[in-house]
């Protein structure tokens, strides 16, 4: 039977209806087939970027560095007899490098005498090189022990990369009732927290600010900079270094600000062949009595730099400087 017209257009129009239909489905086709490629060739070319490294090989190389940075600082130490004799002993039982009061060293002590209370301190200590003075002064009465902490608790090596790889500590025992008799210890010992072998001597490194008052075969003095707000009042940073074989004493004298008379407080000695980071302060009352209430009305500082050996007291400096703040 032979179609009527309207019969042939309206198949026509559903051929049409769907042969667009069939082109739409087909470009969707086509465009995920793109999007799949596209995605899978960008996961290739990160693979070749990344020399086909397999995951667990990145993992494992991540995880053996932080092993051996662990390892690097890791601290290692066992106890350590610092002395043992007739009227005391002094053993160094562990190290804490964070603890909340900052680097400490736990120690017993122990009072063999019969009746002399002793008092057992730390008079003198040097990290990499770099003088400290750590807090401790323990008196122990006779025959007893007692169990007590070293601090190192300033962050001034801290903040200038000091690295505690070589704790130079000297122990002093005496009479707690008597100190004009000698001592009944004066003993160093070294820590070395990450074995002897990776100790450093401390070198600091110049700066631009730097201002070098001596530097000779036996000294060297830099102001490093200004504080007017330390703890003590207004201070004046040094770098101390001491390349002579023997103990030297540095201090000023005939000291003035802006042209007044003015002693700071400050003397510092250190040992041969160390250096030490050091302060000199005028208390903010010394300098309100000269009329200075800012530290910006500080115009100069002039005093006499002196140096001397501690044995032979011969001096090894004397000069005068004159600072501009």
């Amino acid at each position: 039977m032979r179609k009527t017209k309207d019969e042939a257009g309206n198949a026509g129009k559903t051929k049409k209806s769907l042969f667009k239909r069939w082109w739409f489905w087909l470009l969707v086709v086509i465009i995920i087939i793109i999007i799949i490629a596209v995605a899978g060739g960008g996961s290739d070319d990160t693979e070749e970027s990344s020399g086909n490294t397999d995951p667990s090989e990145t993992s494992a190389s991540s995880e053996a560095s932080e092993t051996a940075a662990s390892q690097k600082n890791e601290v290692t130490f066992e106890s350590l007899t610092v002395v043992d004799s007739d009227e005391c002993s002094i053993v160094i039982t562990d190290i804490n490098p964070d603890s909340i009061w900052g680097y400490t060293l736990d120690v017993e002590l122990e009072n063999k005498s019969s009746e002399t209370t002793y008092m057992f301190a730390v008079l003198d200590a040097y990290v990499d090189g770099v003088k400290f003075d750590p807090l401790f002064a323990s008196d122990v009465s006779a025959g007893k022990k007692s169990m007590d902490t070293v601090y190192f608790t300033d962050s001034t090596l801290e903040e200038n990369g000091v690295e505690f790889t070589d704790i130079e500590v000297t122990f002093y025992v005496y009479d707690y009732d008597d100190w004009t008799t000698d001592y009944i210890v004066q003993e160093t010992v070294h820590i070395y927290p990450y074995g002897e072998d990776a100790a450093v001597v401390y070198e600091r490194v110049s700066l631009d600010t730097d201002t070098i008052l001596v530097d000779d075969d036996n000294l060297t003095v830099i102001v490093t900079d200004y504080d007017p707000d330390s703890i003590w009042g207004y201070s004046v940073n040094l770098f101390l270094i001491n390349k002579t074989d023997d103990t030297v004493t540095f201090s000023v004298d005939e000291a003035s600000v802006n042209g007044y008379m003015s002693d700071p407080l400050w003397a510092e000695s250190v040992a041969a062949g160390k250096c030490a980071f050091s302060s000199m302060y005028w208390f903010d009352s010394s300098l309100e009595e000269l009329g200075i209430t800012d530290d910006s009305q500080i115009e100069t500082i002039e005093f006499e730099l002196s140096a001397y050996n501690n044995t032979s007291f011969s001096d090894y400096l004397g000069i005068d400087i004159t600072l501009e703040p």
